[in-house]
């Protein structure tokens, strides 16, 4: 599985340190209310509220240098808004992953 990385952040901020903590404490605080808000959606059965939360959280993958696990949410989104739910271990993969990077941070 691929790793979570700063690499865009950095490329974005030019160096400058206190925009890239700033994204990174954007981030920290969202992430899990988004989270949360797709556990609760997906677990209920709210397949298109589902799609909706895993295209929010595509961008902190995007953030977070994961482009293969983009594709993987994106695909995942699809399927959502067919009412279906392959691709969700490994989307909610991905979340962990996540989630102990930032933890990290």
């Amino acid at each position: 599985m691929e790793k979570p990385n700063l690499s865009y952040i950095e490329s974005m901020s030019g160096g400058d340190k206190a925009f890239e903590q700033k994204l990174i404490t954007i981030i920290k605080k969202e992430f899990p209310e988004e989270k949360q808000v797709y556990y609760h959606n997906i677990n209920a059965k709210n397949y298109e509220e589902a799609a909706e939360n895993v295209h929010k959280l595509k961008h902190k993958i995007s953030i977070l240098g994961l482009v293969k696990s983009y594709e993987v949410a994106a695909d995942y989104e699809h399927n959502l808004l067919e009412k279906s739910t392959a691709g969700k271990d490994d989307f909610e993969s991905i979340l962990q992953n996540m989630t102990e990077f930032l933890e990290t941070l």
